[in-house]
């Protein structure tokens, strides 16, 4: 499994870089948009009926396809809307009931609908992120930021975690290995200062580190609770050593929209910020 872990992101690591660092945006646009695509598929075979699938995947492939265009030809969505939908998102992924129940037509569109703002939606916000005059480093800022916080959640948590974190929901996670991935997540977020990011304050890596830590730690807990309510391990095998894409980029859809709403909000824009 370690080396499984350990190569795939050998091979990840550099595409990415070239893609972000050296393409145009266009290039990472159809990056997401491949990265939506495959996440909203295996979200509905989590949770659709085969005989749904195929026309509930092309629905919410192609609504979700609607709102990253969106994103990419006009980042100022107005940030209201914005903080609404991922309030919608997780109130109503908190209603899902812990146990398999009988679905009808009504619920696999609600189903449906869920799939694409969760990850459509949700994903967008890395399109937004792009478009800001430091959009290069920004990503590079959440990617490295969000993979610190879950690679020392899961080394030190496999080394050291005893206390339980949340038993019902993910076995594995313990206090030690959330407490790992924070400081992974704060000293990342002063790297990425030292080495590309010379405008950050050491106030701006300390609340974003712990704050990305603690939102990317919850939405991979949130993607756990909605595979415990499907009866799947993982969202799919796309990924040797981390399972589906899905489980991948968990932590990644909640950590893009507090980080551009962190910038936007908090830090009044990117005029201010990137400087």
């Amino acid at each position: 499994m370690h080396s499984r872990r350990v190569w795939t992101a050998v091979v990840f690591i550099p595409l990415f870089v070239a893609l972000v660092g050296y393409l145009p945006p266009t290039a990472f646009l159809a990056f997401v948009i491949a990265g939506v695509l495959l996440t909203q598929y295996e979200y509905s075979r989590m949770y659709v009926r085969q005989e749904w699938r195929i026309p509930t995947v092309a629905v919410g492939s192609l609504c979700s396809i609607g709102i990253v265009f969106g994103a990419y030809l006009e980042y100022a969505l107005p940030v209201a809307i914005g903080l609404l939908g991922i309030v919608a998102i997780i109130g109503i992924g908190s209603m899902v009931p812990p146990h398999e129940v009988r679905r009808g037509a009504l619920e696999e569109c609600a189903l449906v609908l869920f799939g694409v703002a969760y990850v459509g939606w949700m994903l967008s916000h890395l399109v937004l992120l792009r478009a800001f005059e430091c959009g290069v480093a920004l990503i590079f800022f959440v990617f490295l930021v969000t993979w610190a916080s879950d690679t020392g959640g899961y080394y030190i948590g496999s080394r050291y975690g005893t206390r339980k974190l949340a038993p019902t929901v993910s076995p594995k996670k313990t206090v030690e290995g959330a407490i790992g991935g924070l400081v992974g997540s704060v000293a990342v977020a002063l790297i990425c200062k030292a080495w590309f990011m010379p405008w950050l304050t050491v106030q701006d890596c300390l609340i974003i580190g712990l704050l990305l830590g603690v939102i990317g730690q919850a939405g991979d807990l949130f993607e756990s609770r909605l595979k415990r309510h499907a009866g799947v391990k993982d969202s799919g095998s796309l990924l040797p050593g981390h399972g589906g894409l899905l489980d991948r980029v968990d932590s990644l859809i909640f950590t893009a929209p507090v980080l551009f709403y962190y910038v936007m909000l908090i830090k009044g824009g990117t005029r201010e910020f990137c400087v």
